[in-house]
């Protein structure tokens, strides 16, 4: 991943979906702020969002998840058998967490973890609100 390559802004929600999230759970949970931790956190949480979304994850599930990666970090989430209830959604979060706790990066990485999960679901909750929104008009 090159800090220095343009940042493809305006992406879709399918060509959010096809984005590697391990990838940029990779370069960015223990990044220093710059591209890789804005990749993750912009592209990347929006990525997830649409993923968890799609799979019918509701936003206070992966809320939930966050509080337990900051509580008990990132390898305890992993071995969640269910780390969220719909079967798809657990193991496409598994990969994440699974790629979070290859780092080693300490409690630092699963307090920004832990963050980055709070954003998804923030985005997972704004989507299915306009969703409503957009239907009730």
């Amino acid at each position: 991943m090159n800090d220095n390559a343009p940042y493809p802004p305006d992406l879709t929600d399918d060509e959010l979906a096809r984005l590697d999230i391990t990838v940029l759970l990779r370069y960015g949970l223990t990044a220093e702020p710059g591209n890789r931790r804005t990749a993750l956190f912009g592209d990347g949480a929006a990525a997830a969002a649409v993923i968890l979304d799609r799979l019918g994850t509701e936003p206070r599930s992966v809320a939930f998840l966050a509080d337990i990666v900051r509580a008990g970090g990132l390898a305890l989430a992993a071995e969640l058998p269910e780390p969220l209830p719909r079967p798809e959604a657990a193991d496409v979060v598994r990969e994440w967490l699974q790629a979070g706790t290859e780092l080693m990066g300490g409690i630092a990485a699963d307090d920004t973890a832990a963050t980055w999960l709070r954003a998804v679901a923030t985005i997972v909750e704004l989507k299915q609100l306009t969703r409503a929104r957009d239907r009730s008009t």
